[in-house]
């Protein structure tokens, strides 16, 4: 039988905290050479306002496969839908069952804070905790969900290109969460002075400059997934210690590095490693208490099939979702 979970089972079923945990193992994973992740493969449509992805990947324990086929349509920003909308697809490895269909957009959502979740334990200060967001979107309110679970909080500024936007984000997040939240009049007044920031827009052109940022700041770099798309600066770029989820997704589509590389500015040893590295120790993260952070997160299929997986075993507890035939049960001829 196949499990299909459904958008809105996927919260109760995937709790931040527990996301955090099972990104993280899935990232040790990673550095110990037990994932099989091809760069994600992507299909523009004609007249480039969005496009078709598929990201496989394999995963040694537990044994599982499968991958998340989703449209990112970025038009839908701002709409009553998700710019992605897809399904993630979960295979046991052993007999290569179907064990579960799960939609795509509640899982993006957790997973990529969670991840940025991870970067921001092993790279931030302990002491960090004044927080900045660029965007009010779904990464953005998941990323306000995400943080408080990395570092202890103590107020947060958000900033959008739309001032009510942004009213509203920090009148809904502050109640929500029970931190003061508060809208700031521009990109650069939100960043001045935190030390924890998350970009999360749907930018091409940067949003962020390294002009603005604290000495000892992290940056979670979030909304940039093409490779002539950025969020950061050059500055913001040179000036960092700049680490990844993985080297071939960004040498391959990350605009926030492959453009400063285009001018000659960097070259690839700019990349420190690998965030999952940091985490085995086979990379050193921060080694003082001055510098600037930087995580390059373009999401990766093992994000997507960690959680779909997680989300499957807490449904198959608490019978979430609906049961059906599906896959490939033999009959005789």
């Amino acid at each position: 039988m196949t499990r299909i979970i459904s958008q809105a089972d996927i919260p109760a079923l995937l709790p931040m905290a527990e996301c955090v945990e099972v990104i993280e193992q899935a990232l040790i994973a990673r550095a110990e050479g037990e994932v099989t992740l091809p760069v994600r493969q992507l299909m523009w449509l004609p007249d480039r306002r969005g496009l078709l992805g598929l990201m496989p990947a394999h995963l040694g324990p537990p044994r599982i496969m499968g991958g998340k086929f989703l449209s990112v349509i970025p038009a839908n920003h701002g709409t009553e839908l998700d710019t992605h909308q897809g399904v993630v697809l979960l295979f046991e490895a052993e007999r290569g069952r179907l064990l579960a269909v799960v939609d795509a957009t509640s899982i993006t959502a957790i997973r990529t804070a969670a991840a940025s979740a991870v970067a921001t334990r092993a790279l931030a200060r302990e002491d960090a905790g004044d927080l900045a967001i660029l965007g009010t979107g779904v990464q953005a309110r998941s990323h306000m969900e995400a943080m408080p679970v990395a570092r202890e909080i103590r107020n947060v500024r958000v900033w959008d290109r739309t001032a009510e936007r942004a009213e509203a984000f920090a009148r809904r997040e502050s109640e929500r969460h029970g931190i003061e939240v508060r809208a700031a009049r521009s990109a650069r007044e939100a960043v001045e002075g935190a030390d924890l920031i998350c970009t999360t827009t749907a930018a091409t052109e940067p949003v962020l400059e390294g002009a603005w940022l604290s000495l000892g700041a992290h940056v979670n770099a979030v909304g940039a997934c093409f490779p002539t798309a950025r969020e950061l600066d050059t500055e913001t770029v040179l000036k960092s210690r700049f680490f990844v989820d993985t080297r071939e997704g960004v040498l391959s589509e990350a605009g926030d590095f492959l453009i400063p590389k285009g001018a000659g500015d960097v070259d690839d040893g700019h990349i420190q490693g690998e965030i999952g590295e940091v985490l085995t120790g086979k990379v050193e993260g921060r080694q003082t208490s001055d510098e600037i952070t930087v995580f390059e997160s373009l999401g990766i299929g093992i994000y997507d099939l960690a959680a779909a997986h997680q989300v499957w075993r807490n449904a198959e507890a608490q019978g979430a979702g609906i049961e059906v035939e599906l896959g490939g049960r033999r009959s005789d001829p």
